[in-house]
Order: structure tokens, then sequence, then C-alpha cells
């Protein structure tokens, strides 16, 4: 089940289940679900489409480990597309089992990130524990194929091709490798290659037109291109004007290629579509900084902090942002409250000399 008031956030584009029929399950459950990962995600679904985009890709396995520890870190819930299937209730629960993962590493000799990798790309019957027998019947198979070579990437992208996994505890496999190639897992003595369906044919040209395009634009964002990915961008919201993550993203990256007034429209209409959405008021706050508009920057400022307390940075910039436009209490203030989010940071160490300049002005005005 759903919790309430769960906000889900998809890495990578997913491969069982149409990103917008998912999208309204969820919203029918009181949810939200978003492409991406914004300050209010409380779960995040990770799409086996990565692992596809990360072997054509410069250490592409080690790119999706760095989020996953990142996303871990930051406090949210990991789902595999399975599991949030299983969650939707569009997808029967495996055989019930009392494998805890503690007694699944102890009994496979598997790696406890390579458990986690794996599971967390459905390579398992089951995305967590409790795992089954035939889970652990998996992990003695693929850790046999690390130690002799393998990889938890190259394992996650053979094994959904052979169908349910399950069907792969009666077959011997072995690692790619061998037979001249290191990116597949073979059956029996390497006469085959896994081979095979994915699961959940449900997609339409629409959908896979629009999350290639997603994927292009997010790829052309990280190196820098930034007109090509705000075109991109468009061609999204051409087909999906709803996407507020879409237009968020493109108004960073028209602001990126200095076309600052296109990025102020994209904001605004970023928050048209999710007037929640606290980064979008954050950083159309930091546009309208950079063009001197500071009234304009304090209310937005303001909206963010009051839709999400905990935003550190955006309280320390309206520190700054008053003690600039010489409001030096208000200053002070928001600078301690900055000190009670973070207080070991170089932020932090600034916050605090505001604090001491701004006492000691006050000293002398008083004094």
């Amino acid at each position: 089940m759903i919790p309430p008031g769960a906000v889900f956030g998809t890495i990578g584009a997913l491969v069982a289940f149409p990103l917008r029929l998912a999208t309204r399950e969820v919203e029918r459950r009181q949810g939200q679900l978003r492409r991406g990962v914004t300050r209010r995600t409380t779960h995040v679904v990770f799409g086996r489409a990565q692992l596809a985009k990360a072997a054509t890709t410069k250490n592409g396995d080690a790119e999706i480990e760095r989020r996953v520890l990142a996303e871990r870190a930051a406090g949210r819930a990991l789902t595999s597309e399975n599991g949030f299937l299983r969650l939707l209730g569009l997808m029967k629960a495996s055989e019930a089992s009392a494998l805890s993962r503690q007694s699944l590493l102890d009994q496979s000799r598997l790696g406890a990130a390579d458990l986690d990798l794996l599971s967390l790309f459905d390579a398992f019957e089951h995305d967590g524990e409790p795992y089954s027998f035939r889970d652990l019947i998996l992990a003695r198979k693929y850790a046999g194929l690390i130690s002799g070579g393998a990889s938890w990437g190259a394992i996650a992208r053979s094994v959904h091709r052979s169908g349910p996994v399950a069907s792969l505890t009666a077959k011997s496999l072995n690692v790619g490798s061998q037979y001249g190639r290191s990116d597949a897992i073979y059956l029996e003595g390497g006469q085959s290659e896994l081979d095979g369906q994915l699961l959940f044919d449900l997609g339409s040209p629409d959908d896979d037109t629009l999350e290639e395009l997603f994927a292009d634009a997010e790829a052309s964002e990280e190196e820098g291109r930034h007109d090509d990915a705000a075109a991109l961008y468009q061609r999204c919201l051409a087909i999906d004007p709803s996407d507020a993550i879409a237009a968020f993203n493109r108004a960073n990256c028209l602001r990126g290629a200095g076309r600052m007034a296109e990025a102020a429209h994209d904001y605004a209409r970023a928050i048209k579509l999710d007037s929640g959405f606290v980064e979008a008021w954050f950083n159309l706050a930091g546009l309208m900084s950079d063009e001197g508009r500071l009234a304009s920057a304090r209310r937005h400022l303001q909206k963010a902090i009051a839709l999400d307390a905990t935003y550190a940075d955006a309280v320390f910039n309206l520190a700054r942002l008053e003690f600039d436009a010489g409001n030096l209490i208000e200053a002070r203030r928001n600078w301690a409250r900055y000190l009670e989010l973070d207080a070991s940071s170089e932020w932090a160490r600034m916050a605090a000399k505001g604090i001491q300049f701004v006492d000691l002005q006050l000293a002398r005005t008083t004094g």
C-alpha cells in the first residue's frame, strides 16, 4: 500500500509499466508521481531503463551506485519497478518467505552492496526482505558469476531477457567474458545468451518517445548543452504539458544559456503546474535577485521557506538578501535559523560571521 501523502520520483525510465499509467494509479491513491527527484520526494523508483544506458556510458554503473547511495543518505525510501507495482497492487506479490537479508547474505556469500543493487533492479523474486528460497538459489548463482568476473550491472542487464527471473533457478549461468563478451550472462555452456521479452509490454509509441526525449534532454543538460537540452525539454512539454519537472529543468537550461526572460517564464510555468515545487520558487528567486528585483526575490524565498522550513539554502539566501538591503535584524534572524539547520559547513561559518558583524553594528548604533 502507498503511504498517505507519499511523493514518488523516478530516476530513469520505467520498463515494466508506462509512467502515465503509474501516475494515474498513484494519484488515484492520493499520492504523487513525478519524473526526477525534488525536496518533497519521499520514495524513489529506480527505472530499469538506466541499465541499458549505463552499458553505453563511461562509468555508467558507478553513476547508478552513486545515485543510490545519495538517495538513501537523503532518507528516501528506494524501490524497484516491481516493488513499485506491488505497492500499487498492479503486480501480485511473489511467494512469501521468511529469509532475512542477513540470512540471504550469509548463505549465498553474495556481497551486501551487490544484493541491494540487484534487488533494486529486480534480479530476484522479491525486491527486499523477506526473500524466498528461489531468491537464495539466485543469490548463490549471482555470487558465482561475480566471483568469475561479472559485475552486478552485467547480471541485472541480462537476467530480464529471459522473462521471470525465478525461471533462472533451474538453469546454469556463465559469465559472458568467457565467450568474448563481458556485458552478458550466458546459459548452459555459453551456447545461448539470455533472451526474451520484457515484462508488462503495455507501452505506446508516445510513451517511448517521451521517455527517450526526457533521457536525451537530461544527458544534454548534464553535458552543459543548454540550448539543446531546452529544445528537448520543450518537446517533452509538447507531449505532456502537465510535466512540472520538464518545465523546471527547461528553465534551468534557459538560465544557463543566458535566456533569462524565458527562464523566468518556465519557472513560473513549473510553479503553476505544481504550486508546492520548492526548488522552482527558490531558483526563480535567484533569477530575480540576479536581475536586481529584490522585492520579488524576497517574496519567492519566503514562499520557498513557507513550503519547506528546513530548506537551508533558501534561509541563507534570504538572510544575505536582507543584509544587502540593510535589514540587519531580519538578516540576523535568518542567519541564526540557518545555523539551526547547518552548524558545520563553510556556509555555516559565513552565517556565524554575518551574525557577529550585525551584532557589532547594532552595538555601535545603540552604544
